[in-house]
């Protein structure tokens, strides 16, 4: 992440992620490796101490996650004014991610929560 704006803590805090996760979540490196071709999505993140997360998928498509908190949630995908759309359903709620590239260089992640907390991160090309 190359920069972060909005209330990103709150988004997570809406996410029911406890506060010590949180910390570390804010404390650790993290490497986001995100390759599209067309339709074709692939994110890998890696983050120190922590366990490889990989998606790959096709927009308009669905599949299943893992998050953090160890709870599964359905994603399904679409496209939505040139840009990604993810809507991630968990048993309790729902929340969105969208994925807009900005530039070659420049993709901009926008996160909503259930409760209409608001961030982005901001990824450069290394």
């Amino acid at each position: 992440i190359n920069a972060e704006y909005g209330d990103y803590d709150g988004f997570l805090k809406d996410m029911n992620v406890p506060m010590m996760r949180r910390q570390e979540i804010k404390l650790l490196p993290s490497e986001h490796h995100i390759t599209q071709d067309g339709d074709k999505m692939s994110v890998k993140v890696l983050a120190t101490g922590q366990n490889e997360k990989h998606q790959e998928y096709t927009v308009g498509g669905s599949f299943t996650e893992i998050k953090v908190t160890g709870d599964t949630e359905e994603v399904t995908t679409e496209w939505d004014c040139g840009k990604i759309k993810e809507t991630h359903k968990l048993p309790s709620f729902t929340y969105t991610l969208v994925r807009e590239l900005r530039d070659n260089d420049t993709m901009v992640v926008h996160l909503k929560s259930p409760k209409d907390t608001q961030c982005k991160h901001i990824y450069k090309r290394m």
